[in-house]
């Protein structure tokens, strides 16, 4: 009796494990995040969203590319629902996750068959898409290999850049629970515009002195170009950027660690929380998605300080009896956590928050997903009556009262006390938000209206403390556009084939007068200069308009090429108010503050938010053609 049973609950335990095992190779599939500069699908997807057809978390990118697999699946279930070039572009995103579906890419294509001793690997190579797919029969391990190769040329009266990348990236899945990947690009800009003839530095400016930089992308200028780490060089600057990861996941989650430029908060132009701005970051990740309505998602990183710690250092001898200290850079670290609920369709709100540490080593309690760093930060330091650690909080909402029209905001909480909400209290919170929308798919079918408003107070994103700014690699995580400042981005877009797009965007942007965060340390008390007293957004130093066409046309997968002309009229302007303790009018090389007026000032603003190649008026002219992005 007893082998009886025994062989039954053996028979039903092995049909229970077959039919989880047949549902997990359903359901489960490359947990690889998709680069943000792939903004051809990600637009695609966002078209496909606001016209009812599927559902995506625009909060938190990058989708990884099974999620972007999943959403076209969805699309192509609802395809009675999609326009005749909607279906065109479906079926040819379709083809480039291809094996994110378990299938191999069919366009363009032959296929050929290779006979190992230890499997039989079915694989694909394309002509026109030059990338190599693999997949096993027993579809237990799938890889893509292309190549990366590009160029961009800029013309305007200040001369011409060449920008030119090359690289490659491989993609792996193994047995459905395991994704690694890796790519590297190395990337170099050149020009007679950005000799160092042109570039004034911008870590300090003294308009007396012939110190030069040459660079068209620091952590100080207020343009959207992703920041970059350079290489020494004395021309436009060379950088490399390596990025990738392991995965291991289940249909419920992800647990990895991997280095990937990320965005949070829901924005079209920079989001305000996370922007992806600065160079991408190591860091161990988790995402839980258990059900439909509710994803969590979080992060702990090694961020670049770009600060010296002036206790810890290398002794190098640089002759026989003498030796010279190396400094080393601080310690950063940064956690962040972030819910997502979707109650309902056409409604998404998600909040978290996030810290910016500085200690000789990680802290184990910022390894908690889900916790309040705040009161960890006040536990682990208030007793010691030292300088807290930087804590952030935030939240975003996405709402789609019809088909075709998404609202959306964001809301970022550098510091908060409900007494600066009083009328008679002069202080300001530091805080950011942003508001925006998308009409797409009405009346034309293809066309779309974005606008979208931000508005940081002064003092946000920074801190008394500089290795304890909300920045990595010297780069503002946030908005771009930093504090006391505000952005206007307007875009009409129309697609009226299959892989073209046609762009015109308007952007407006101004920079309000500077402060560094700067205290005062009163009868054992630290308080703050009266900067965040001062009226926000009322004496403007830097603006830049800029109107830009642009047309995208995709001509293979990963393949694309690109036509811009944009006017751009980037200018500084001096406050008529007296200088207060803290504002910046200028620093001399050696860190001590100036006094600048006139047009020195004008100069110093100038040279220090706007690279010299797009000063005053121009007019640029571009076209670039990318094998990858």
């Amino acid at each position: 009796m007893f082998r009886s049973m025994h062989i039954i609950c053996k028979c039903l335990l092995t049909a229970i494990m077959s039919i989880v095992s047949c549902q997990l190779s359903i359901v489960m599939a490359q947990r690889i995040p998709q680069a943000l500069e792939y903004t051809e699908v990600y637009d695609f997807i966002e078209e496909l969203t606001n016209d009812g057809v599927i559902q995506s978390n625009e909060a938190i990118k990058p989708y990884t590319r099974d999620a972007i697999a999943r959403m076209l699946l969805q699309a192509q279930s609802r395809d009675s629902l999609l326009s005749k070039r909607q279906k065109d572009d479906l079926q040819f995103f379709m083809q480039d996750y291809a094996l994110e579906m378990d299938t191999l890419p069919t366009y363009y294509s032959y296929g050929h068959r290779h006979v190992t001793q230890w499997i039989t690997p079915v694989s694909n190579l394309s002509l026109a898409d030059p990338s190599l797919h693999i997949l096993t029969k027993d579809k237990v391990f799938k890889m893509r290999v292309h190549p990366i190769l590009g160029m961009d040329l800029d013309y305007n009266k200040k001369g011409l850049l060449m920008h030119r990348v090359y690289g490659a990236e491989i993609q792996m899945d193994i047995a459905h629970h395991v994704s690694i990947w890796g790519s590297i690009r190395d990337n170099s800009w050149d020009g007679r515009g950005l000799k160092s003839s042109y570039f004034y530095s911008t870590e300090y400016y003294n308009p007396h002195s012939t110190t030069m930089g040459a660079r068209l992308a620091q952590p100080r200028y207020l343009i959207a170009l992703p920041g970059v780490q350079y290489k020494e060089a004395t021309y436009g600057g060379d950088f490399s950027d390596s990025r990738g990861g392991i995965s291991l996941y289940a249909w419920w989650g992800s647990i990895g660690v991997q280095r990937e430029r990320i965005q949070w908060g829901d924005a079209q132009h920079c989001s305000n929380i996370l922007s992806a701005h600065n160079p991408a970051v190591p860091m161990v990740t988790l995402q839980l998605t258990p059900c439909k309505w509710f994803q969590f998602d979080y992060f702990h990183a090694w961020l670049p300080s770009n600060v010296t710690d002036s206790t810890y250092y290398y002794v190098e001898r640089e002759k026989e009896s003498v030796f010279q200290k190396e400094y080393r850079p601080a310690n950063k670290f940064m956690a962040a956590n972030m819910f997502t609920f979707m109650p309902v369709k056409y409604i998404q709100f998600s909040f978290g928050n996030s810290i910016i540490y500085a200690e000789r080593n990680v802290q184990a309690a910022y390894f908690i997903p889900i916790a309040f760093y705040k009161s960890l930060d006040h536990l682990l330091t208030k007793g010691l009556r030292s300088e807290n650690q930087n804590s952030q909080a935030f939240a975003s909402i996405s709402i789609r009262p019809t088909d075709h029209l998404r609202l959306y905001g964001s809301f970022f909480l550098d510091e908060f006390k409900f007494a600066r909400l009083k009328k008679s209290n002069k202080e300001n919170n530091p805080v950011s938000y942003l508001v925006g929308f998308n009409w797409s798919g009405w009346p034309v079918r293809g066309l779309s209206l974005r606008g979208e408003f931000m508005r940081s107070y002064i003092a946000c994103y920074t801190h008394s403390i500089q290795v304890l700014d909300y920045t990595s690699n010297s780069y503002n995580m946030g908005h771009y556009m930093g504090d006391n400042a505000q952005s206007v981005f307007v875009q009409l877009a129309y697609r009226p084939v299959r892989g073209l797009r046609l762009m015109l965007d308007f952007t407006h942007d101004t920079k309000y007068r500077a402060y560094d965060y700067v205290r005062n340390n009163i009868a054992g008390t630290r308080t703050t200069y009266p900067i965040i007293a001062q009226k926000p957004f009322s004496e403007k130093i830097w603006r830049n308009a800029s109107l830009r066409f642009r047309a995208v046309y995709e001509v293979f997968n990963n393949c694309y090429a690109h036509v811009d002309f944009a006017y751009n009229n980037a200018r500084a302007f001096v406050p008529s108010s007296a200088r207060i303790e803290g504002e910046d009018r200028g620093w001399n090389s050696d860190g001590t503050s100036m006094n600048l007026a006139g047009d020195e000032l004008k100069e110093y603003y100038l040279n220090k938010y706007t690279p010299v190649y797009l000063q005053g008026r121009n007019i640029t002219v571009s076209c670039g053609l990318h094998f990858g992005f």
